[in-house]
């Protein structure tokens, strides 16, 4: 979080913040239900206590670093783009986003998307509530960026935004599960390629 920000914000909002950001990473990667009481308070140096004065319990803790992390990810390629790019450019810039911040991403555990996706499917709806929505934002940026590209008489007319929007998140997505399950970047790359081929043979006029 930039430093201007953080000033402006009161102790507790400081230390809100300061939790979720030093258990981003431990949540990403031992999963909501196998992240202890015990790894917050290691993490933070803060008692049990501190933890619960400033969290109602530690699922809202794990929804507030959900946010933190799919916020963080969409950070990185969101400020890759601007007004002045081709759709092409946009689109392309997104996927070599993933292509350059693999190693990074594994490191901190993965797409939180996938991750809290597939633990909390059937048994932690809060989780699961805000991985739909954060799936929904996700294919609006692409659908804003294909309408947007109708307009500029850079993309095909007829096509449905919204059916690319989805097709291109399963890719990507089937692509992290494959190389993290399989610790082979390649699957993620060919799908990556597979996206860039739609792209130009597809959508672009």
């Amino acid at each position: 979080m930039p430093s201007q920000f953080r000033s402006t914000m009161s102790k507790a909002e400081k230390t809100r913040q300061f939790i979720i950001e030093q258990t981003a990473e431990i949540f990403n990667k031992k999963g909501y239900a196998g992240t202890s009481l015990s790894d917050i308070t290691a993490a933070t140096g803060l008692t049990k206590g501190s933890i619960y004065g400033n969290f109602e319990n530690k699922d809202e803790v794990a929804r507030e670093v959900y946010r933190y992390n799919a916020k963080r990810l969409q950070s990185n390629f969101m400020g890759k783009l601007n007004d002045a790019m081709t759709t092409r450019e946009k689109l392309f810039a997104i996927v070599d986003v993933y292509r350059k911040t693999w190693q990074t991403n594994m490191s901190r555990g993965g797409c939180p998307h996938l991750n809290t996706a597939v633990e909390a499917d059937d048994t932690m709806p809060i989780l699961t509530a805000e991985v739909n929505k954060n799936f929904q934002n996700w294919a609006r940026q692409f659908i804003q960026i294909l309408e947007d590209g109708k307009i500029k008489n850079e993309i095909i007319e007829s096509i449905d935004s919204s059916q690319y929007a989805f097709q291109f998140i399963a890719l990507i997505e089937g692509g992290i599960l494959l190389s993290k399950t399989m610790n082979n970047k390649t699957h993620l790359i060919h799908a990556l390629q597979r996206i860039e081929t739609i792209i130009d043979t597809e959508l672009i006029k």
